[in-house]
C-alpha cells in the first residue's frame, strides 16, 4: 500500500509530540507534502515528518532572526538541510524524546519566537465567462 494512502488510515507516528497542543482552541492540523503541519495561536508551529532523512523528525518553523536564541536553549536543533529557514531535530537523534517535548512546551505557551504566520491564500481569479454565468 502506498505510504500516502496508508498515512490517511493511521495517526501520524509523531503525533504524541503535539498532544499538549490539541486542546488549544486555535489548534489545527493539515497534511503538508507527506508531513503533518500543526498550527496554534494563528501560526504554523510544527511540522511532523516520519519519512526518510531529512524528513524524519520535528521541524520548527521560525524566522531566521530567532534561530540563535532557540539554538541556545536547544543546541541539538539545527537548520533543516532543505528548508534552512526552519529548525529541525531528527527522530533518530538520541535526545529527540527529551528535547522535542520541551520545544512543544514553548509552542503551548505561545513563545513568539516559535512559528510562522502562514501566507494568505490568493483568491482564485474567476474567468469572465464563468463570472457571467454566475450572475445569471
Amino acid at each position: 500500500m502506498p505510504k500516502s494512502i496508508e498515512r490517511r488510515d493511521r495517526e501520524h507516528s509523531l503525533h504524541w509530540l503535539v498532544e499538549p497542543l490539541v486542546d488549544l482552541p486555535s489548534y489545527i492540523e493539515k497534511p503538508m507534502f507527506g508531513c503533518l503541519a500543526c498550527y496554534a495561536h494563528g501560526r504554523m508551529m510544527a511540522v511532523l515528518a516520519d519519512g526518510d532523512e531529512p524528513w524524519n523528525g520535528l521541524m520548527v518553523p521560525t524566522e531566521k532572526i530567532h534561530q540563535p536564541y532557540i539554538r541556545t536553549l536547544f543546541p541539538k536543533l539545527h537548520p533543516h538541510p532543505v528548508l534552512g529557514k526552519w529548525l529541525y531535530i531528527s527522530s533518530e537523534d538520541d535526545d529527540f524524546e527529551l528535547i522535542s517535548p520541551k520545544v512543544v512546551q514553548l509552542m503551548l505557551h505561545d513563545d513568539p519566537r516559535i512559528g510562522v504566520i502562514p501566507p494568505k491564500k490568493k483568491k482564485r481569479r474567476v474567468s469572465k465567462g464563468r463570472e457571467r454565468r454566475r450572475k445569471s
